[in-house]
Parts: structure tokens; C-alpha cells; sequence
């Protein structure tokens, strides 16, 4: 599947194993703010063929997650997990042809509390 930012600048090419389903949201401090639907995919299941010059990354505490975001249009495309490193989180709303509506209710996952926290 194509995902792309709001001006055109990043293009990912995505294979999601298990189709959209499973999209979420997260809690967390940075997450909860931003509110945009995921899906998940294994790291070598995303290829960025547009625009990785254009990639800006945000990571704060553990540096474990990082949010890639475009750098002039300002979308957030995908994240690197810190629930699980080797996948990335991919905007839903990024994807060509998808309305995050359509798959409402969009179910929420418990960022705040994360288990290596503890």
C-alpha cells in the first residue's frame, strides 16, 4: 500500500500481513496529542521510496520510539514502536484511499503505562 504525507514529499510503500485491521491509538504523553490512528507492520515491511531527505525524527526518554514526521508539510507518516522495536507504526491516514473514519471505533492502547516503566 501507498502511504504519503499532506504535500507529496515522503512516499512509503507498506505491506501490512494483516491488512488494516488491528489499527489503534496510544495514551502516551506524545501520542494522546496527536491522536492518529496506527497500524502495525514489521520493520521490513516498510520501504521509503520518496522523499527520505524529508524525514524529520522525534524520540524523547528511552529514545526507543522514533516518530518520523515530514519536515514540510509537517505529517506524522510512521514510528518505530517502543512496545515493540521491530515494528513501525503507520499513520492510517496516510495510506492513498483510506478515511480513518470508516473504521471507527478506533480502540485505544495503554501508552501511559508502559511494562519497562516499572
Amino acid at each position: 500500500m501507498k502511504a504519503t504525507c499532506h504535500c507529496g514529499a515522503v512516499e512509503l510503500d507498506v505491506t501490512l500481513p494483516s491488512g488494516l485491521d488491528g489499527a489503534h491509538r496510544c495514551d502516551c504523553s506524545f501520542c494522546k496529542r496527536r491522536a492518529a490512528p496506527n497500524v502495525s507492520v514489521p520493520l521490513d515491511q516498510l520501504k521509503v521510496v520518496k522523499g527520505g531527505d524529508h524525514l524529520t525524527q522525534y524520540t524523547w526518554g528511552t529514545g526507543t520510539a522514533k516518530h518520523y514526521f515530514c519536515s514540510t508539510c509537517g505529517i506524522y507518516t510512521h514510528h518505530q514502536r517502543r512496545s515493540n522495536p521491530n515494528e513501525y507504526g503507520v499513520n492510517l491516514g496516510a495510506f492513498e484511499g483510506i478515511n480513518p473514519a470508516d473504521y471507527e471505533p478506533i480502540p485505544w492502547f495503554d501508552g501511559q503505562n508502559h511494562p519497562t516503566d516499572k
